[in-house]
């Protein structure tokens, strides 16, 4: 299956051949004297925890394009109009973190350490999730050991999809042992503060998440996903993400520097036109929480492959991430998993079940939860619910993936649900200059448009992401 993100083969574990039967004599390369031979496993779980969060930072930092909540601020970018990219810094990262997880799983075992161990686990999941949907089939079951191997073998989406259910499972028989040799500290668990029942609702919450990836497959399964959806989050509170930072927020970062026209952070089109009353005829009042206004006083997008339209230098008459909002100001955590996310995991799970009923209150606590995590005051968020609830008679998929759409921007998880749902979000623009080719295996078509690749009229459609195993019936 070709790819939609172009990488090198990368060995990681290759480096530990390099120990030559000449140079043995003289040092050992089996150990890096720079590195901890023996970590203590509350600094493990500092690392995985801080990865963790700081991993869906990175491929959000450029799925968040293919989802179009961004936009390039350069007319032509190779993401902005999928292209063929390079994306090997952030592939090294995921590994990185998952030859830690590796040795920290080992280590927890080896010392009876259960809560450890179900730490572990489940963000192992978790990574494994973000590298496998972003890449497809990669290594894993045979890429981390003592004995390193030259070639490794890539394991299939499907095989990784199930180890990734395996191990939250094992994760949650683990978080339920109470005999265990060491106990999470809060200081060094820098996703839910030591708290054993807040890492149950966590994995039952990606579980959730996992389960409802499938929906196009044959074994999904509604009610497994409900009953995960159920065991998972309970209120704003409980929203998962970590807020430990050399400086400030990445995403305050990328907006404090975008101010100083280093320019990065631009919002696309497609995403402010829904907020701004554009696209579906109601002003989202999380519009005003997410970004500011203009010099001319509106909310207005940057359509995905234009480009800046404006004066050589930007002179604020478009969108950008905000260090002001909630989600993205110089404190805020870069967030794994929300309460409102897990409402709309339900939401969509009681309506393939035909369960209107749940799915209607699934849909409406979601759009709640997240009004009041933004901060919209109450009787804008009532306007807005009530203008977006038509009962749950009239409910349909559109309407719990437009409103999930607003709830995961920032979030790496966004682009999936986005290909889920064949991009099928109302106006939806084809980006200026996409390109089309061979190398890209879904199109969706754009009725209203026209494009043309080497001087000749194609059909209207636009490549828009690798066909993912578990995005085939």
């Amino acid at each position: 299956m070709k790819k939609f993100i172009k990488i090198g083969k990368i060995s990681i574990l290759a480096l530990g051949l390099l120990s030559l039967n000449s140079c043995k004599d003289y040092f050992d390369l089996t150990e890096n004297p720079n590195l901890v031979q023996n970590p203590p496993l509350n600094a493990l779980l500092t690392t995985a925890t801080h990865k963790a969060a700081f991993n869906n930072y990175r491929i959000a930092t450029f799925n968040n394009h293919y989802a179009q909540y961004f936009a390039s601020p350069s007319a032509g970018s190779d993401t902005d109009t999928y292209q063929i990219t390079n994306n090997s810094t952030t592939w090294n990262n995921l590994f990185y973190a998952l030859a830690d997880l590796y040795d920290y799983m080992v280590k927890s075992e080896e010392a009876a350490a259960y809560h450890h161990l179900g730490v572990a686990q489940a963000l192992t999941a978790y990574q494994l999730a973000l590298v496998s949907d972003t890449w497809g089939s990669v290594p894993y079951s045979k890429a981390f050991g003592k004995e390193p191997i030259l070639t490794v073998p890539y394991d299939s989406e499907e095989d990784l999809y199930k180890e990734q259910i395996a191990l939250l499972n094992k994760a949650l028989e683990n978080f339920k042992k109470t005999d265990g040799s060491q106990t999470l500290t809060e200081k060094d668990d820098l996703l839910n503060g030591g708290d054993i029942d807040k890492w149950i609702r966590f994995t039952n919450g990606l579980k959730a998440r996992a389960l409802n990836k499938v929906s196009k497959k044959s074994t999904y399964n509604a009610k497994e996903v409900i009953t995960a959806a159920q065991a998972s989050l309970e209120s704003n509170a409980e929203d998962v993400g970590m807020a430990t930072f050399d400086g400030v927020n990445p995403w305050a970062s990328i907006s404090r520097s975008n101010l100083q026209n280093v320019l990065d952070g631009w919002l696309s089109s497609n995403f402010i036109d829904q907020l701004n009353g554009t696209t579906y005829g109601t002003e989202d009042p999380r519009v005003s929480k997410i970004t500011e206004k203009t010099v001319h006083g509106v909310y207005k997008g940057t359509r995905n492959g234009e480009g800046n339209t404006g004066a050589a230098n930007t002179v604020r008459d478009e969108c950008y991430i905000s260090y002001n909002s909630p989600l993205s100001n110089d404190a805020a955590p870069l967030t794994i998993l929300t309460y409102a996310e897990v409402k709309f995991i339900e939401a969509e799970a009681a309506f393939r079940d035909n369960n209107k009923a749940l799915a209607y209150t699934a849909y409406q606590a979601g759009i709640k939860a997240s009004m009041d995590k933004l901060g919209v005051p109450a009787a804008d968020a009532t306007k807005y619910i009530t203008a977006v609830s038509k009962g749950q008679a009239s409910l349909t998929l559109l309407d719990i993936f437009r409103e999930k759409y607003v709830v995961t921007y920032l979030n790496s998880e966004a682009w999936n649900d986005v290909r889920r749902f064949d991009y099928k979000y109302k106006d939806f623009k084809l980006p200026v200059g996409a390109v089309l080719g061979d190398k890209f295996i879904r199109r969706v078509a754009y009725p209203a448009e026209e494009i043309t690749e080497n001087g000749s009229n194609v059909p209207a459609e636009v490549p828009l992401s690798t066909e993912l195993w578990w995005d085939k019936p």
